[in-house]
């Protein structure tokens, strides 16, 4: 008996240590401090909104490229996410107080994009990106939520994620983050402030290794074949790596500016929503994605 309370009260230190290792995190107190000091630029929240594809999952399913921009900031959410795991339902990003994120702070904001964390202090599941966002400067997060208030509120409730169990549960997420989820850019630091701004742009923004990048059998991102391809998780076929090697930087910028590909193909799927995202940046940010992605293969 003796030995068997050992092993419970064993096990009990073992649960609480793994509780511990998974509770949410806090923003870092630097984080905090540029939060808190930083003068808002929407127009500078504005680039990062369209760099960081927020309306290609929170908009309202059914609209695409061919609706104006104006639609594509109701941020009602609803999209289903087919994955491996289950389907995730995208939910009301808008700025209503009830339905979507309008009672949240800037900190609240903050915890969600960079490290995946709700207002409650729940893990949210990683079909949100915060595992791309989490290298975001935190002066652009305070930018990106000062554009955020300038965005219609839409009381849309938002629809529970539709997952089996145990993935319905969301206390592993914090273990599983202390495996996938880290700060450290994949290429390396150079001279070339082009590519330097394209890897920020796709590293830290864009999220486009979330589509392009094989996953290991936890979900998370397979690091070693960075861009390599994916299966579809919808099912449908295989989604290329990146770039083409046979496309020059300026093929790659014409792309994500007009949806046409070098061989006179056009773009279709996901992609027309990326396409969409990326034709409202500025020209020089085209140029410096396109230099990034170029110097994966180059």
């Amino acid at each position: 008996m003796a030995r068997l309370g050992w092993l419970v009260v064993a096990a009990l230190a073992f649960a609480a240590f793994l509780w511990w290792l998974a509770r949410p995190a806090d923003l870092p107190a630097a984080t905090r401090t540029a939060l808190q000091a930083h003068s808002p630029d929407t127009a500078n929240g504005a680039r990062i909104f369209w760099a960081s594809g927020c309306a290609g999952c929170h908009a309202r399913p059914g609209i695409g490229a061919a609706d104006p921009v104006e639609a594509r900031l109701v941020l009602a959410g609803g999209r289903r996410l087919e994955s491996p795991f289950g389907t995730f339902v995208v939910p009301n990003a808008s700025p209503d107080p009830e339905h979507g994120i309008g009672a949240w702070s800037l900190e609240d904001f903050a915890r969600a994009m960079l490290l995946g964390v709700s207002p409650g202090g729940a893990h949210y599941y990683p079909a949100f990106p915060y595992t791309t966002y989490i290298r975001a400067r935190p002066e652009d997060v305070a930018d990106l939520w000062a554009f955020w208030q300038t965005l219609p509120p839409d009381d849309t409730p938002s629809a529970a994620h539709e997952l089996p169990f145990p993935f319905s549960l969301r206390g592993g997420l914090g273990l599983w983050k202390l495996l996938n989820l880290n700060d450290e850019y994949v290429l390396p630091e150079t001279d070339d402030d082009q590519v330097m701004r394209g890897r920020y742009l796709v590293e830290a923004l864009g999220h486009c290794a979330e589509c392009h990048t094989p996953r290991n059998l936890a979900g998370g991102l397979d690091m070693a074949r960075w861009m390599a391809g994916a299966p579809n998780p919808s099912g449908e076929g295989r989604i290329p790596p990146i770039p083409d090697p046979r496309w020059s930087a300026e093929d790659i910028a014409a792309y994500l500016f007009s949806g046409f590909t070098p061989d006179f193909d056009v773009v279709g799927g996901s992609m027309t929503d990326v396409v969409s995202h990326m034709a409202q940046l500025p020209a020089e940010d085209r140029a410096a994605i396109a230099a990034y992605l170029r110097a994966l293969v180059d």
